[in-house]
């Protein structure tokens, strides 16, 4: 969650004053619902739980026919501060994005064997297909129009993408050469 408030403050801050929907697609075009894991669904909840919190503050709310209010909102001093907490705090401090998969992982004996493997080669196929995604997203003219660290960002993904689909390989390989899992007693 201090990873969405963070994002929430963080586009509000720079797009004040904005709607929520502003927010949203702003978010969703970034993808932070992947890397960040910014819910679609968590977002609106967040404007309204910061806006009580005193984070945020409610500029105006309208209401064009038969559409939804519109509430737009501004970042308050007490905002700004928790925001820069925030962001420095995930500058500075490592914290490992928890993945179902290591917690599968953890239960390597209870697989088949064929399966481990067919399972690992999968997901390094799978992480392979979105490196090649995000290398042509790279080159597209949306990314151009985007400012440079967001294509760095990307390269960030693609190097660890890169770094497990090795490990992918060579845990297949390892569990294919019949590599005892536990220690010999």
């Amino acid at each position: 969650m201090s990873a969405t408030r963070m994002m929430i403050l963080g586009v509000v801050q720079w797009m004040q004053p904005v709607h929520g929907y502003d927010v949203r697609r702003e978010l969703l075009s970034w993808s932070a619902d992947k890397w960040a894991n910014v819910q679609p669904g968590s977002i609106y909840h967040g404007l309204r739980k910061l806006s009580e919190e005193g984070l945020l503050r409610e500029v105006a709310t309208e209401q064009v026919g038969a559409r939804p209010a519109r509430t737009t909102y501004e970042i308050t001093d007490k905002g700004t501060d928790e925001f820069h907490a925030l962001l420095r705090s995930n500058w500075w401090n490592l914290a490992g994005a928890p993945d179902p998969f290591m917690a599968a992982f953890s239960f390597l004996p209870a697989m088949p064997r064929e399966e481990a493997v067919a399972a690992l080669r999968n997901r390094a196929m799978q992480l392979s297909a979105g490196n090649k995604q995000l290398s042509a997203a790279m080159g597209s003219e949306w990314a151009k129009q985007k400012p440079v660290y967001v294509s760095w960002m990307w390269e960030l993904a693609m190097d660890r993408a890169e770094a497990e689909i090795r490990w992918c390989e060579r845990v297949a390989r390892l569990i294919e050469a019949e590599t005892p899992y536990f220690p010999a007693q």
